[in-house]
C-alpha cells in the first residue's frame, strides 16, 4: 500500500459518522447519494462489511415510492443550506425531496466481487429496494421516449452544468426572502454556482415541498424537466450489473433486463446529430443544451459505443490541458474553475474510464495516469481547475479518496470491477 492509499482511507475514516460517510465535513456534512455509493466501492479494497453498511444506510432513507433522497439529514448541522426544514422530505428520515443518479448498484456489484459469501447475505436484504428505486426512475422520470430526466439541476448531480442554462429561464423564482447561501463560507464564489443559479435551485426545492413531493402533482405544468445523458447512462450500466446481482441471487430479472432494452432505446433520442454527441434536451422546449460534456462520455459505461464519439473524445482531450473537463474548452460556457462549467472532477473520470476500458479504448488508461496525477499533486480536492490542474472546491473529499482507492491508485484492484 502507498502513502497516497493511506492518506485515503484516513480521509475516509475521518468523515466516517458510523454507517455513513459525509463528502467533507463543513461544506457537506450529511450523506449525499452518489457519494456514498461511490464511497462503498472504495471500502471494497479493505472493509467490505463497511462499504455494505454505507449502502444499508443509504437504503434505509428509501420512500415508500421507490425513491432514494439525494441528502439524508442524519444530523443537525448549520454549515449547509438548504436544510430539511426547506425540503420538508416525507420519507423515513429527514431527506432532500429529489433523488441523484443511481451509482449503488455498480458499486454494490464491487462489493460483492470483493466477498461473495458476504455479499450475498447483505445484498439480499437490498436487492428489492435497489430493484423499486430503479422501477421509481422508470416510472417518475422517463420521458414518452424512454430517457431518463430530471426535474432539479440538483438531481443530476452536476449543479450548474450548462445543460440547465435554458430550461432554468422558464423557472420563475419569485419572493424568494432572504437567504444564506453557506457554501461561500467555505468555497470561493468563482468556484460556485451564482445567485441567479440559486434562486432557481431554491424555488424548485419549495414547489415541491408545497406540493408535498406528490410525483402526480408536479408532473402537472413542470416548469423544468430534463433528459439528461449521464442520469440515463448511468441508470443503464446501474440496470446491467443490477440484473447480474440478481441471477447470483436466483431472483427473476426478466423485468430488469426488458427495461435495459427500453433504456437503450432512450438514450439513443439523446443523440445530437448536429453536435456529433449524446446531449441533454429540454422535454417541455424541445431543445437540445448543445452541450458536449463529460456526461456524453458516459455511453461506454453504459455499454453504447458510436464512431462520432470517439472522435468527440479524442478532440476534447486534445483540447483539455487536463483530462476529462466537465465542459469541453470548445464550448464558449467553457469556465475552468467554476463547478460543472469546465474543472476536472475524478468521479467522472473513473466513470468514463471504466467504460472506456470495457470498449478496449486506450483513453481510458489515460484518463486514469492523468487523475492519478492530479490527486498526487493536489490532494483529495473535490474537483480541480481545467486550466492549472490546482485543487478547488472543497477538501479532504470522500468520493475523491474513494475513487483513488477503487480505481485511480496503481494497488486499486481492477479485477473488483470485472463484469
Amino acid at each position: 500500500m502507498n502513502d497516497i492509499d493511506t492518506a485515503a482511507r484516513d480521509i475516509l475514516r475521518r468523515n466516517d459518522r458510523g454507517g455513513y460517510t459525509v463528502p467533507s465535513a463543513g461544506l457537506y456534512p450529511f450523506q449525499w447519494n452518489w457519494d456514498s455509493a461511490t464511497v462503498a466501492a472504495a471500502f471494497a479494497s479493505f472493509d467490505v462489511a463497511r462499504g455494505w453498511r454505507e449502502l444499508e444506510t443509504l437504503l434505509a432513507g428509501q420512500w415508500r415510492n421507490g425513491m432514494v433522497p439525494h441528502i439524508l439529514f442524519h444530523a443537525p448541522a448549520e454549515s449547509y443550506f438548504p436544510g430539511p426544514e426547506v425540503w420538508r422530505g416525507t420519507g423515513p428520515a429527514p431527506s432532500s425531496g429529489i433523488t441523484q443518479p443511481p451509482l449503488a448498484a455498480t458499486m454494490a456489484r464491487r462489493l460483492f466481487n470483493a466477498d461473495r459469501e458476504l455479499g450475498a447475505a447483505r445484498l439480499a436484504s437490498l436487492f428489492e429496494r435497489l430493484d423499486a428505486w430503479h422501477r421509481w426512475f422508470v416510472r417518475e422520470r422517463s420521458d414518452d421516449n424512454g430517457a431518463i430526466c430530471v426535474t432539479h439541476p440538483w438531481e443530476s448531480g452536476r449543479d450548474n452544468a450548462p445543460d440547465w442554462d435554458d430550461a432554468l429561464k422558464a423557472v420563475v423564482p419569485g419572493d424568494l426572502g432572504d437567504y444564506e447561501r453557506r457554501d461561500l463560507q467555505h468555497v470561493g464564489a468563482a468556484m460556485r454556482p451564482t445567485k441567479y443559479d440559486y434562486d432557481r435551485y431554491l424555488r424548485l426545492a419549495r414547489r415541491g415541498a408545497e406540493m408535498r413531493w406528490n410525483e402526480d402533482e408536479m408532473r402537472r405544468d413542470p416548469p423544468f424537466r430534463v433528459a439528461d445523458p449521464a442520469t440515463t447512462f448511468i441508470l443503464l450500466r446501474a440496470q446491467r450489473d443490477l440484473a447480474a446481482l440478481g441471477r447470483e441471487l436466483g431472483r427473476d430479472t426478466g423485468h430488469i433486463e426488458d427495461s435495459v432494452r427500453v433504456l437503450e432505446a432512450g438514450a439513443e433520442t439523446l443523440w445530437n446529430s448536429e453536435l456529433g454527441a449524446f446531449d441533454a434536451r429540454d422535454v417541455l422546449s424541445g431543445r437540445r443544451a448543445n452541450s458536449l460534456s463529460a456526461a456524453s462520455f458516459l455511453c461506454w459505461y453504459a455499454g453504447m459505443d458510436r464512431p462520432e464519439m470517439r472522435t468527440r473524445l479524442r478532440e476534447t482531450m486534445d483540447a483539455a490541458r487536463f483530462a476529462l473537463p466537465s465542459l469541453s474548452p470548445r464550448d464558449a460556457r467553457f469556465d475552468s474553475l467554476r463547478y460543472w462549467r469546465g474543472p476536472v472532477w475524478p468521479v467522472m473520470n473513473m466513470l468514463a474510464g471504466l467504460g472506456l476500458r470495457e470498449a478496449g479504448l486506450g483513453e481510458g488508461e489515460t484518463l486514469r495516469e492523468t487523475t492519478a496525477a492530479l490527486v498526487a499533486d493536489g490532494g483529495f480536492a473535490e474537483y480541480y481547475d481545467a486550466a492549472s490542474g490546482a485543487p478547488a472546491g472543497g477538501k479532504n473529499f470522500s468520493w475523491t479518496a474513494a475513487v483513488w482507492l477503487a480505481w485511480a491508485s496503481p494497488d486499486a484492484e481492477d479485477e473488483l470491477w470485472a463484469r
